[in-house]
């Protein structure tokens, strides 16, 4: 028996587990697959940003770069980290007035954030289309690696006493008269919590919690695309678009990741995700058609195999589950969580262990639905 059992062995279960046991709880984590296996895990990296974001999620932003510039030596492991900056292109007219307001609420919200004028824009960024108006403009942004990130936490908690286990599979969340007293695996094992359970697998959340609330969150599989070695790399920083269904991040070895939302196809049976020729040729014209200079950029990974969660408003739900106080849960990340984990899943720990919710994380409540 452990104190607290985390389903789910992605950024979120990792950290979570980590702050608990250091905290001194004894803690067992079950992941379905392997460690970083979701969408934690796979190619190119993950953006940690504060540009764009929604207002209750800049708070969180704010508290995280101070952590991310620190995570590698926090959690005794290489570089995690690179601040790159990021740009949010403005193609159109009638989309410059909310880029405006969009960097005036960052930079009240303590969010270093720039509007800049096309001039201003192609000082940054010479290879962008003429008709580009400008961006906003976050010099503290960055991006991560996603896969050793979560690797690290895995390996601290470990070093701090949490149980970890892979290839387990949690089917039901057991509980009696109001409490959580442990989980059921597909084997049929039962493993029991004295304290509670935290359940953190993203999209199957909704599965494992469905009876007990009705949750505004489904799944879909965001395709990422890495390209072949470019001989010249046009795009300086992490750039998003205001119009345009596009992110893209230089990747080592002189490589192009783009995604920004287009979808493949998942089979829920056989856990399998396909890149579709139909999405790779849309987001690569709209790669082309911000950068000229990428025409004939050739692919070499597409992939589309790890769901994430998405939510009604586009933000994550982060509560404890209606009638049952001690069952705690988070998803809906809708494929931007990633940058908010370090300080998310240091207060979903404070949450668990006193009992009372962060003020941080109050944005997030599932009652915000009702």
């Amino acid at each position: 028996m452990a104190e607290f059992v985390i389903v789910g062995g992605g950024v979120y279960g990792m950290a979570t587990a980590w702050h608990l046991a250091r905290a001194g709880a004894e803690v067992s984590v079950l992941e379905r697959k392997a460690i970083a296996s979701g969408a934690s895990g796979g190619p190119g990296r993950r953006g940690v940003r504060a540009n764009g974001r929604d207002h209750r999620e800049l708070p969180l932003m704010r508290a995280a770069f101070p952590l991310w510039e620190s995570l590698h030596e926090i959690l005794q492991c290489d570089g995690l980290f690179e601040r790159t900056g990021n740009l949010r292109l403005t193609r159109r007219e009638q989309d410059v007035p909310a880029a405006r307001a969009q960097a005036a609420m960052q930079n009240r919200a303590g969010i270093e954030t720039h509007v800049l004028d096309a001039r201003q824009l192609r000082a940054l960024e010479p290879h962008v289309e003429a008709a580009t108006l400008g961006a906003i403009f976050c010099p503290g942004d960055g991006a991560s690696d996603h896969t050793r990130t979560t690797r690290a936490y895995a390996a601290a908690a470990g070093r701090a006493g949490a149980r970890i286990r892979e290839a387990v599979e949690v089917v039901e969340i057991i509980d009696d008269d109001a409490r959580a007293t442990g989980i059921r695996t597909a084997a049929g094992e039962v493993v029991e919590a004295a304290r509670g359970v935290i359940v953190l697998s993203n999209w199957s959340v909704g599965d494992l919690l469905g009876p007990r609330a009705a949750f505004p969150v489904w799944s879909e599989a965001f395709q990422v695309l890495l390209s072949r070695p470019l001989a010249d790399m046009p795009v300086r920083h992490v750039v998003g678009h205001a119009s345009r269904t596009l992110s893209l991040k230089p990747e080592a070895g002189n490589r192009l990741m783009i995604s920004g939302g287009h979808r493949g196809h998942y089979d829920r049976e056989s856990h399998v995700g396909t890149a579709l020729p139909d999405a790779i040729a849309a987001n690569v014209a709209e790669a082309v058609a911000t950068y000229p200079t990428l025409a004939g950029i050739e692919i070499e990974t597409a992939d589309a195999g790890h769901l994430e969660s998405v939510s009604l408003d586009q933000i994550p739900v982060i509560d404890r589950a209606p009638g049952c106080e001690n069952l705690w849960f988070a998803t809906g990340w809708c494929g931007h969580g990633w940058a908010i984990a370090p300080v998310v899943a240091d207060l979903l720990a404070r949450f668990v262990i006193e009992g009372l919710r962060p003020d941080l994380l109050a944005p997030f409540a599932l009652s915000r639905f009702a």
